[in-house]
């Protein structure tokens, strides 16, 4: 019996997810959950069990956007967990994190990207700093800010007549005589 995900392609992929996995990151994006939610992980349970249920996305969501997610659903049950992180990232792509910022449900709940999970977080963590009412922690890369230059037509004129490297200047230098190979000989 050699399939499934210890065998073939499968194990490769899962493998090279898996060396993807950066524990600082995760720490970082537990302590921030941690912070906005106000309630710490369940002790001894590993990050992505933590989050597997749904609840916590779905509380993590609501803290910065009150009632996104109107219902939390505390079952075991696993279509009900899946339903939580399906309402979450429903409600994260309203909130302005890009789809391509965002996961698959099973990406976690059957722990194939726990990457992707976290950087979702970041992707939130950045999205969050844009909005003028978030107080929270700072989360994440700083989102770029417009840098508008504004040169006067004199300054414009000295460019144009300014010679750069890439026109050619570099002491005349050119590829006449580069041979790479033989010449195509046709008969």
């Amino acid at each position: 019996m050699n399939q499934g995900p210890t065998y073939g392609l499968s194990a490769k992929v899962a493998q090279k997810i898996a060396g993807k996995r950066d524990p600082q990151k995760e720490a970082e994006a537990q302590a921030w959950i941690e912070e906005l939610i106000g309630e710490k992980f369940p002790e001894g349970v590993a990050y992505e069990d933590a989050l597997k249920d749904g609840v916590i996305l779905c509380k993590l969501i609501n803290v910065l956007v009150p009632g996104s997610v109107k219902r939390i659903n505390a079952q075991k049950m696993p279509f009900k967990q899946m339903e939580n992180i399906g309402n979450f990232l429903t409600a994260v792509q309203g909130y302005g994190v890009p789809a391509s910022d965002l996961f698959q449900t099973v990406d976690l709940y059957e722990r194939r990207n726990i990457p992707a999970v976290t950087q979702c977080f970041f992707a939130m963590g950045r999205v969050a700093q844009t909005k003028p009412d978030y107080q929270g922690p700072m989360f994440g890369p700083k989102p770029s800010e417009e840098n508008i230059r504004l040169f006067t037509e004199e300054q414009l004129m000295a460019g144009r007549k300014e010679v750069s490297l890439q026109m050619g200047s570099n002491k005349f230098a050119n590829q006449s005589g580069l041979n790479f190979g033989v010449r195509r000989q046709v008969t």
